[in-house]
C-alpha cells in the first residue's frame, strides 16, 4: 500500500508535464499562406466533411420506401421535430428552427465525441517547442476551442434577432432594447408615465447587456465544460494508462451528449422567444416560460 501510494505521488508530480500536453488554446499544427491551421479546426472539418458526406449519400440514392441509413436519419428527424414542436407549439416555427437547433446540436456532438476516440492523442505531429520536441495530437475536441464555441453562440444570437426582425418587425424588435417611441408619447399622458418609461428605457439598456451574457453564457458553458473533461481523461491517463480511464471516457461521452442538448435547447428557446408576439399582458407568461424551458436544460446539465 505504502508503495502504491509512493507511485501515485511521483506520478501526480508529473503531472504539470501531462497539462503542458492540453494548453488552452488549441495547437498550431501548420500553416498554409500565413494561415494557421490548429487541431481543434482539424476536427472541426472532420465533422463538416462527415455530414457533408452523409447528406450527398442520403439525396442520391432516394426512394419512396427509406432502407438502411435512410431510416436512421427519417428517424432522427422525425424524433428531433417533436421535440423541437413540443417548444415552439408552432408548425411553421418548427419547420423554420430544425435546420439552425439540429445543426448545432449534431455538430456540438460529433465535435465531442470525435476527441474520445482511443488513439487521436497518440497521433499527430513533433514540434520543437521551448528548445525540445512534443507531439501535438492532430484531434482536438473543436468546442474545447473557445474561438469556435464563441463563433457558435454569436451566430445563435444573432439568428435570435434575425427571428425576431422576421416575424414581429424592425422596429417593434428593437424597441424592446431602446424605445424612445415610449418616451415621447409618455410626454402627452403625464409626469409618471414619463417617469415609467425612463424606467423602461433603463431596462433596454439591461436587456442588451443580458444578449452579451447569454452569448458567453453559451460559449463558456460548452468550452468549460469539454476542456474540463479534456484534462480529467488526461490525469487519469496519466495515473493509470489501462483500464481506469474507460468509466471516465463513458462519462464524457454522456457529458459530450448533454452538452450538445443543453447548447441546442437553449438557442431554441432563445428563437421562440424572440420570435413571439404577444401582448404586454402575456409577455409575463412568456417570460416565464423561457425561464422554464432553461431551468430544464441546465438541470439536465447537472444531472
Amino acid at each position: 500500500m505504502r508503495q502504491l501510494t509512493k507511485n501515485l505521488t511521483k506520478k501526480a508530480n508529473n503531472l504539470p508535464l501531462a497539462f503542458s500536453g492540453i494548453p488552452l488554446a488549441a495547437e498550431s499544427l501548420f500553416d498554409i499562406g500565413g494561415f494557421t491551421v490548429s487541431n481543434a479546426m482539424v476536427n472541426a472539418w472532420i465533422a463538416v466533411a462527415f455530414f457533408a458526406i452523409i447528406a450527398f449519400v442520403t439525396s442520391r440514392r432516394k426512394s419512396l420506401i427509406p432502407k438502411g441509413i435512410h431510416n436512421v436519419i427519417e428517424a432522427l428527424i422525425e424524433f428531433s421535430m417533436k421535440e423541437i414542436q413540443k417548444v415552439t407549439e408552432d408548425e411553421g416555427k418548427t419547420r423554420r428552427f430544425f435546420p439552425l437547433v439540429a445543426t448545432i446540436f449534431f455538430f456540438i456532438l460529433f465535435s465531442n465525441w470525435l476527441g474520445l476516440i482511443p488513439g487521436t492523442g497518440s497521433i499527430g505531429i513533433w514540434q520543437e517547442i521551448h528548445g525540445h520536441l512534443e507531439l501535438i495530437p492532430l484531434l482536438r475536441p473543436a468546442t474545447s476551442d473557445l474561438n469556435l464555441t464563441l463563433a457558435i453562440a454569436v451566430s445563435a444570437i444573432l439568428t435570435t434577432h434575425i427571428a425576431g426582425v422576421a416575424y414581429k418587425g424592425g422596429f417593434k424588435h428593437f424597441s424592446q432594447f431602446i424605445n424612445f417611441r415610449g418616451i415621447f408619447l409618455s410626454l402627452k399622458k403625464g409626469p409618471m408615465a414619463f417617469i415609467v418609461s425612463l424606467v423602461e428605457f433603463g431596462i433596454g439598456f439591461i436587456e442588451i447587456v443580458g444578449e452579451f451574457a447569454k452569448t458567453l453564457s453559451l460559449s463558456l458553458r460548452l468550452f468549460g465544460n469539454v476542456f474540463a473533461g479534456e484534462i480529467l481523461l488526461h490525469v487519469m491517463l496519466s495515473l493509470f494508462a489501462y483500464v481506469l480511464p474507460i468509466p471516465f471516457i463513458f462519462m464524457e461521452i454522456l457529458v459530450g451528449a448533454i452538452q450538445a442538448t443543453v447548447f441546442a435547447m437553449l438557442t431554441l428557446a432563445f428563437l421562440v422567444v424572440a420570435s413571439s408576439d404577444h401582448g404586454h399582458d402575456e409577455e409575463h407568461d412568456e417570460s416565464h416560460e423561457h425561464e422554464t424551458i432553461e431551468g430544464t436544460a441546465l438541470q439536465a446539465e447537472q444531472h
